[in-house]
Parts: C-alpha cells; structure tokens; sequence
C-alpha cells in the first residue's frame, strides 16, 4: 500500500469514529510527505526538482488526543510501500521530545490541507563529545497550509552509519535494518500562528515554543524583527536575563524555563512593528528559528457629505485613517421603490498619509437625482474590516429643500 492509501484508510477510519467516545491520549505514527536537500545543493530559496529528492517521514509514536477517531488505527509498516515510493524513508522516534501540533499533521489530508515537509542535513553548533562525531543530523521543516502551525525538528542518527551502499552516493545516508534512516528527535520548535493580523493600536502575543531532550540547556532565546530589507533586535534572553530593544516588549521568564514557551509579548502597536519575526532558539547544541509574519492594520473611517454647487450637488465620500494601502470604494444610486444601480462616474483626491502612516482619500460623485430625488451610497471595502461599510444619503430634487 502507498501513503497516499494509507491516509486514505486513516480518513475512513476518522469519518466512521464514535462522537461520544472518550478523549484520551493514544501513541500513533504521523506519516509525512517530503522533499530531501542534497548535501551542498541548498543555497537558500526554494527547493527545486533538482536539487532535492522524495522522501518519507514517518514520526513514530506520537502522542495525540483521541476523541475515538482513531479506533482501528494500525501502525505504519514500512514492508507496505509500494514500489514507486519515495526513494528515501526516515523513521523518527519522539520519545526524547515533545511534538505539539501533531493531530494538525496527522489529520491535515482529511482536512483538505497539505503539508510541506523538507529534510537537509544539520551541521551542530558545536561538538561537546567526542561521539557526536559519529552521528548524522536533518533538520525537518514542516508547515500545515491555510494559517496551520509550523513546526522545526533536528534528528539525530540511532547508532554508527554502517549502511550506506543502496542509496546514491551523494545523498551519503546511514541505513537501518529495513533501508531507512533510523533517528530520533532531540530539539523541536514550533509555532502555531505563522502569519497574524493586528488592529492598530491593539496588543499582540507572537506564539513560540521549543522541547529539547535531556541533557541540553538553553542558552539564549533571541526575536528579530525584519521589514523592507531592514533587521532590528526586538528582544533576546540569554542565561536568565532578558533585554528588550522594542518598548514594553516582554517575554515570560518563568514560562520560558518551565514549559519552554518563548512566546513575545508587545503592547499597543504601531506600524513600525509590521513584519516578519524571527524566533531563534539556542542550545548547548542546536538552533533552530520559526518565522511568524505581523500584519498591523488600520480600519477605515467613512464620512458621506453633500456639498451643493451651482450645476449640481457633489457627494464627497471621505475615507480617512486606513492601512494597508488597498481599498475599494464603489457607490449606488437608488431611487424610490427601484433597487440600487452601481454607479462609476466618480474621481478620487489625491492620496494622503499622515505621520503615523495610516492613508487617507476622498471619493467624489456629481449627483443627478432625478425629478423624485435619490439615495445615493458609499461603500468601502478593506481588509481590516469584517464586512464592508456603507454609508448613505437622500439627495433631493432640484428646487427642493433635503
């Protein structure tokens, strides 16, 4: 049976599960997907069909809540693969670390998402013991698509690479008894909110976290803030101390050591804080980093004038205090007992930004209200804003007072 089938029978499984059973923590295999980096190919980017190979990953025994859906679920075997599977199988064990997240990767072919998976070889930031010469290491990086949670694993080899004769020379990997690549998982940090969105003003919690097995300390935690080819220090703990660069950016030091929950906190935020942040984890031994994009936005206030001209009256929609950029203005025309009509004769002042950076801009529309007058409607769209608003008024006939 190949994976495809595989998750096949697991999503059968998931949609015949009882509601009412009881929720309780089960071991089970999350079977992933993957691209494997050649060694000395990665220069950053993308990867490209020719730099990397298909690979599988398959995270044994993870703990995952059970609500009943994984009633008859069976382990993975390898002997199932068919025979145009990945060329590369690796089999992680978990049982050094925790793996938060895991139903999103487990459940994400159900879910209709998918998962992107790259494994390349880890290079230690340093060697303590002679015996981690002997040793092999891969960083995973794994994202749920729609918004779903990143996550960022180093593995290490199960004893000495012995094997390495059935696989091309360049991928250089230690084979297990079966042909895979047998690791364990000894540093994981995750986010569970990759890209956020803010009202301006408002106060942000960026999510980040971290498991390390036995015997590593942690020695520095560092945020960087990066934005328009611009990098800033935002905050960094090292060794129990912890320094804030951005005003009233905070981190709590006691989540930090006891749940390893390195999540930043910054109050009241302004445009400036727009961005891509950068969530560096440091051990004795590895770093790993995730990436979590801040969207800061403005909501758009909207005011409908009238303003009577000798010709013809003007409407004048002003829309003030917005950001980003982009926003949508259309307006109707509505007469008495008739359904709105679109109307596009209108032009638009000049874009206007104040200090804060929020834009401001202003809509014109020479009225023609007819002989039994008109309602006349703005409507603004911006991605801030739930829904669109919209803002009316009756402009009355010639010759008669509104």
């Amino acid at each position: 049976m190949g994976t495809k089938g595989w998750c096949l029978l697991f999503c059968l499984v998931l949609s015949g599960a009882a509601d009412t059973a009881e929720r309780q923590w089960r071991a089970v295999d999350v079977v992933l997907d993957c691209f494997l980096v050649e060694e000395g190919k990665h220069h950053g980017g993308f990867v490209s069909d020719k730099n990397a190979v298909k690979a599988l990953l398959v995270l044994r025994q993870v703990p995952v809540l059970d609500d009943g859906s994984l009633e008859g679920f069976t382990d993975f075997q390898v002997g199932t693969l068919a025979k145009d599977s990945p060329l590369v199988t690796f089999e992680a064990s978990v049982n050094l670390v925790q793996i938060p997240h895991a139903k999103a990767l487990l459940h994400a072919d159900c879910s209709e998402k998918e998962v992107t998976c790259e494994i390349s070889h880890y290079f230690l930031q340093a060697r303590q013991e002679a015996t981690v010469e002997t040793k092999t290491w891969f960083i995973t990086n794994m994202q749920v698509s729609g918004g779903g949670p990143s996550v960022s694993i180093v593995m290490k080899t199960l004893g000495d690479a012995e094997n390495r004769a059935v696989l091309p020379p360049t991928l250089d990997l230690p084979l297990g008894p079966q042909g895979t690549v047998l690791t364990t998982v000894a540093f994981q940090v995750t986010t569970h909110t990759p890209s956020l969105n803010f009202l301006l003003g408002s106060s942000a919690s960026l999510n980040c976290s971290f498991s390390m097995a036995p015997g590593l300390d942690l020695t520095r935690v560092e945020w960087r803030l990066q934005h328009k080819g611009h990098g800033q220090l935002v905050y960094s703990w090292t060794t129990g101390q912890g320094q804030a660069k951005r005003q009233g950016a905070t981190l709590d030091p006691e989540q930090l050591l006891m749940a390893g929950d390195a999540s930043l906190n910054l109050p009241s935020l302004t445009l400036k804080d727009e961005g891509a942040y950068i969530c560096q984890i440091t051990t004795s031994l590895f770093q790993a980093q995730q990436i979590i994009k801040l969207h800061v936005q403005a909501s758009p206030k909207v005011r409908l004038s009238l303003v009577k001209k000798a010709l013809a009256p003007t409407l004048i929609c002003n829309i003030a205090g917005y950001y980003p950029l982009d926003v949508t203005v259309t307006w109707t025309r509505e007469e008495l007992g008739g359904a709105p009509v679109p109307v596009s004769d209108t032009s638009f002042s000049s874009l206007r930004q104040s200090p804060e950076g929020t834009y401001s801009i202003s809509s014109f529309l020479k009225a023609e209200p007819g002989p039994a007058g008109a309602t006349y409607t703005c409507q603004v769209t911006h991605i801030s804003l739930e829904e669109p608003i919209k803002t009316s008024t009756w402009v009355a006939p010639p010759g008669r007072k509104r």
